[in-house]
């Protein structure tokens, strides 16, 4: 699950803009300088997988999540929000992401097509043999439960903060600090534990998968 994020590099190169963007506008209050911090340090990341010619997929995941938080500003700015209310407005695409895909994936094992089948075919001839047999399907559910949780957990835990901010019940910067923290810090951790649990899941279960008779 590290290396489809790219890694400790790849999650680094994720983590980094979202603490720059939360602690330059704590420290600065202007919106400006914050992205163009924040979009600094996700070009640098880019710059340097260019130079050490490595793909620039992870990377930029980066760029690209600077770049939808700008659009978010931008719509909150021309809404009139002030720049507080702006720099909230920037959290607000991975709270629906989180949700979004959340939802998405907890459908898959409702209806019994777990995602992470999908993912155990994709490394099979026969992507969809995995459905045939029940104890797989039963396996993959777990690891799709498991794999949605952080990103579930992450909602629950920001979108409240995140609806107090923009409500005024709670200040903004305090809740961009808030989220800031949750976002990277409780969330890469919630992460850690959800996939050294599916390790555990998947070495007790010894991934039962067994060979088709001829």
């Amino acid at each position: 699950m590290a290396a489809s994020l790219g890694g400790r590099r790849g999650m680094v190169e994720a983590a980094i803009p979202g603490i720059v963007f939360t602690v330059t506008y704590l420290v600065t209050k202007d919106l400006r300088t914050t992205l163009i911090a924040a979009g600094g340090a996700a070009a640098v990341a880019v710059v340097l997988r260019l130079v050490q010619r490595q793909t620039l997929q992870f990377a930029m995941n980066a760029v690209f999540g600077i770049a939808i938080g700008w659009v978010f500003i931008r719509l909150a700015g021309a809404g009139g929000g002030s720049e507080s209310d702006q720099a909230l407005a920037f959290f607000l695409p991975g709270i629906l992401w989180s949700t979004g895909y959340s939802l998405v994936l907890a459908i898959t094992c409702l209806v019994r097509w777990p995602m992470v089948g999908f993912m155990v075919g994709n490394a099979s001839e026969d992507p969809l043999a995995w459905h045939d047999d029940p104890q797989i399907v039963r396996l993959c559910t777990r690891l799709t439960w498991l794999f949605l949780a952080p990103g579930a957990i992450n909602v629950c835990l920001q979108a409240p903060v995140w609806i107090l901010g923009h409500s005024g019940a709670l200040d903004k910067d305090v809740a961009i600090a808030i989220l800031g923290v949750l976002r990277v810090g409780v969330g890469w951790a919630v992460r850690a534990v959800s996939w050294s649990v599916m390790v555990w899941v998947l070495a007790r279960d010894a991934t039962p998968i067994e060979p088709r008779q001829a």
